[in-house]
């Protein structure tokens, strides 16, 4: 009887130590989130431009739903205002550009199309094709022709993952499609004409 006693305490005080042992490892209970980062402001002879990058944005059950054929859409909402003092800042701006990823399985090529764009472009290979949905380059924020010379402006620039829409109620087989909603936080970035 003592010995069977002995073994029971023993399991409790290993399962407590473990347990304790365990609370001392911070657990990652949070996920890598989707920021904008390298956000650049620049201009040329008529527009103000933009260049930014999307860092993860693809997460691996949405890189393996885009390889069974599911579209992806990533939305920039981009706003340009002109800081002022003494008064609500002026909005210059407005717009929102759309990037979506389809994979076509027969011809095993990825397409990206751009909002603006009407031809998509193709890709062989995935990572590209990922590059392409994430790189902002060149994008026009606003023209010069709006802004006056000596003022301070800024863009507020955030993206987000649309909702995915699948025919015939499809989203309660693919119920992973629901993660897929994110945003990233809203950045400020502040520019001078």
């Amino acid at each position: 009887m003592i010995k069977v006693k002995n073994n029971f305490y023993a399991v409790i005080l290993s399962f407590f130590l473990i347990v304790l042992g365990l609370m001392g490892f911070p657990a990652q209970t949070h996920a890598i989130e989707p920021e904008i980062k390298d956000i650049l402001i620049t201009n040329d002879m008529e527009n103000v431009l933009l260049y930014a990058r999307l860092v993860n944005g693809f997460k691996p059950d949405m890189e393996l739903a885009v390889l069974a054929g599911i579209p992806a859409t990533f939305t920039m909402q981009l706003e340009v205002y002109q800081d002022r003092s003494f008064s609500w800042d002026k909005r210059i701006s407005k717009q929102e550009i759309k990037r979506t990823i389809k994979y076509d399985n027969l011809k095993k090529t990825f397409s990206v199309s751009n909002g603006n764009k009407k031809e998509p472009i193709i890709f062989s290979d995935f990572e590209s094709a990922q590059k392409a949905m994430a790189d902002f380059n060149g994008i026009i924020a606003a023209p010069l022709s709006s802004l006056t010379k000596g003022r301070s402006y800024y863009v507020l620039i955030k993206v987000k993952m649309d909702k995915v829409r699948l025919p015939l109620h499809m989203e309660y087989v693919f119920f992973f499609v629901s993660y897929w909603d994110f945003e990233t936080a809203l950045y400020r970035q502040n520019f001078s004409y």
